[in-house]
């Protein structure tokens, strides 16, 4: 049998809607058992956005598969007792209640540390400490007020937030890089230690391209934007890369809301481009030759490649492009994408078999490990683990375990 990457890893799992869920499904997907600890009433997203009466909703499912659930009532007497049992058996604590919460229920740091000093106590936050700290934070705030909405749009409209949750699933991300270099240093140091990740601080991070825009603003207009009009800001600047190399979305026949494909047009790409759209002459034209020339005509350029798009269905357009080894890429619909064979293929899109809601659909794990491949199982269910975990391994009695239930405290 293979063994997994972090295969006698526990974590402790005190997360709720997606940014948390979202972190320890990747350690359950690398192979750590994550015991997810719900209040009695469970998990708000168990039935947000339901679409099956009575079951768990697909925002909790896509969330929470491959691990187990304990239902615990932290604000009794007897579940605090229950909880500090379960952080000196834990490797891994991960919360993202409100700032101050944990502390409220009398586990601050020292005294979570004082109980399992090998502990890695991972907190996401909305912000870091200062003026935003108490800030309630949610996926698109995290995008106003780290970078991204001011840079995403086109100029002459407003902020638009992206379609990626950045803000939840990529602050998730951002903790587990960080549990996992805590881990590995507590290998040298026998000790665990705090991980703080915020919301903000993990989109700004995953802008940083833009804060790099922003300061090269001091030198003059950013050539590789199509904007004709600068301020003292970077601009929203629609489809365009604002890399080394200009890009745009083109659209193709027969002119749907997805019928488009993305191009990017490098330098040893332009003479093939123009023998494709019936324009060679332009290969060799002094005022287009050169990625120098083209730059002060990136919209007409685009306009020009286009005009050939626009004629041919997108997988056509992807199919010449790519004969010439012209970087490009169809706009995939969620309904294609969840449809796309090599997706299936690859397992990032899987069938799993729920208990109440029977076959659904899902994503798969985008970490691929030749030593530590994953499987993915369902989300369990409210407290479905209660007995494997409290009698099983917690070495509480059935009748104990009945009357906690009968007290509210499970």
């Amino acid at each position: 049998m293979t063994t997994k990457a972090l295969e006698g890893i526990r974590v402790l799992d005190m997360t709720h809607v997606q940014s948390g869920p979202s972190a320890t499904q990747l350690m359950a997907w690398l192979g750590a058992d994550v015991v997810k600890l719900e209040a009695p009433a469970g998990d708000i997203t168990r039935t947000q956005l339901r679409d099956v009466p009575d079951a768990d909703s697909l925002y909790f499912t896509m969330l929470n598969s491959n691990k187990r659930s304990i239902t615990l009532n932290t604000k009794t007497e007897r579940g605090k007792q229950l909880l500090t049992e379960l952080i000196r058996r834990s490797d891994v604590m991960v919360e993202n209640f409100g700032p101050g919460a944990i502390d409220r229920m009398g586990f601050t740091w020292d005294r979570i540390r004082e109980i399992n000093p090998r502990i890695v106590y991972a907190s996401i936050k909305g912000f870091g400490d200062g003026p935003y700290t108490d800030f309630k934070a949610y996926e698109v705030v995290a995008q106003a007020m780290g970078g991204s909405m001011a840079t995403t749009g086109f100029e002459d409209g407003p902020p638009l937030a992206t379609g990626a949750q950045i803000g939840d699933s990529g602050t998730g991300v951002h903790a587990v890089a960080a549990v996992l270099a805590a881990l590995l240093q507590r290998t040298r140091t026998g000790r665990g230690q705090r991980v703080n990740v915020a919301m903000q601080h993990a989109v700004l991070n995953l802008c940083r391209v833009k804060l790099r825009d922003q300061q090269r603003l001091a030198h003059g207009p950013l050539a590789e934007y199509p904007n004709e009009d600068f301020g003292d800001e970077v601009p929203r600047s629609g489809n365009a890369s604002g890399g080394g190399q200009p890009g745009w979305a083109v659209k193709c026949a027969p002119g749907g809301p997805n019928d488009y494909v993305y191009v990017i047009v490098q330098p040893a790409g332009w003479k093939p481009i123009t023998r494709l759209i019936g324009r060679p002459e332009l290969a060799d034209d002094p005022g287009w030759s050169t990625p120098g020339a083209r730059l002060p005509r990136l919209t007409k350029m685009f306009q020009l490649i286009e005009e050939w798009t626009t004629t041919l269905p997108k997988w056509q357009v992807l199919e010449q492009l790519n004969a010439e080894n012209i970087p490009c890429g169809p706009i995939l619909s969620t309904k294609e994408i969840i449809e796309d064979a090599s997706l299936v293929a690859d397992g990032m899109v899987v069938e799993v078999e729920h208990p109440e809601r029977g076959s659904y659909v899902t994503v798969g794990s985008p970490l691929k490990l030749s030593d530590s491949p994953v499987d993915i199982t369902a989300s369990p269910l409210l407290g479905e683990h209660n007995e494997e975990v409290y009698i099983g391994e917690l070495g509480l009695g059935d009748e104990e375990l009945r009357l906690l239930k009968q007290g509210g405290v499970i």
